[in-house]
C-alpha cells in the first residue's frame, strides 16, 4: 500500500478529482503551506470538515479527501494569495498530527481514480444541467476540459456545483460507482425541480 505524508486544508467544501476551487488564503499557516507547495512542486489535501472551523484551531474533517495541485495563483485587489486548486486524486486518511502552528500533516493512503465511462443515455438531462451550471459560472469554471460523455465526471461536476448539503456531496466523493453517483444525483435533480 503506497502512503504520502501531505499537509490538510479542511474546508466547507468538497473538492472531486478533475475539479477547480478558488480559494483566498491569509492564515499565516496557510500562506506557509501555499508557499512550500509550490517551492517543492507538491500538492495538499482537502477534507470538508466535519467538526470546527476553517480558521483557528484545527478543524476535525471526514477520513476521505482529495490531493490537489496549485494550478494558478495571483494577488488580489485585497492583497491576500489567491490560489486556484485542482483535484487530482482521492484519499483516505490513515494519520494525522496537528503541529504546533495548528497545520494539520496526515498519512493517507491514495484511492485509484474512477475510470472513464461511457454516459448511459437516461442521463442526457443531467448532461443539460451540467452545460447550464457552466454557463452561468466564470473563471476558473470556464477553463475546465468539458467531458460531457464521461459518467464519472459529469456526475463529480453535479455534485461540486448543485446546491446540496455539504454532506451529500462528501457522501458522492466517497461512492466509487460513476453511474450509481449519476442515478442519485438525477433523483436530487428531480427532488430539486432543476431543469
Amino acid at each position: 500500500m503506497s502512503t504520502l505524508s501531505i499537509p490538510l486544508f479542511p474546508l466547507h467544501a468538497v473538492l472531486f478529482p478533475g475539479g477547480t476551487l478558488p480559494l483566498r488564503i491569509f492564515e499565516p499557516r496557510y500562506l506557509d503551506m501555499v508557499s512550500n507547495c509550490m517551492k517543492t512542486n507538491s500538492g495538499f489535501g482537502v477534507c470538508l470538515i466535519r467538526d470546527g472551523s476553517e480558521v483557528g484551531k484545527a478543524a476535525d474533517t471526514y477520513d476521505t479527501g482529495t490531493l490537489t495541485e496549485i494550478c494558478y495563483f495571483s494577488k488580489q485587489p485585497d492583497g491576500l494569495l489567491g490560489i486556484t486548486a485542482c483535484g487530482q486524486q482521492r484519499f483516505e486518511i490513515i494519520s494525522r498530527e496537528v503541529q504546533a502552528n495548528q497545520l494539520t500533516m496526515v498519512e493517507v493512503k491514495l484511492l485509484d481514480n474512477e475510470a472513464s465511462h461511457p454516459l448511459p443515455a437516461e442521463f442526457s438531462h443531467a448532461v443539460n444541467v451540467l452545460r447550464n451550471l457552466f454557463g452561468q459560472l466564470g473563471y476558473p469554471f470556464a477553463k475546465v476540459e468539458k467531458k460531457y460523455d464521461d459518467a464519472s465526471w459529469v456526475g463529480s461536476r453535479l455534485a461540486e456545483l448543485l446546491p446540496i448539503r455539504l454532506e451529500q456531496k462528501q457522501y458522492f466523493l466517497q461512492l466509487d460507482d460513476p453511474v450509481q453517483r449519476l442515478e442519485r444525483l438525477s433523483a436530487l435533480l428531480e427532488d430539486l425541480d432543476i431543469r
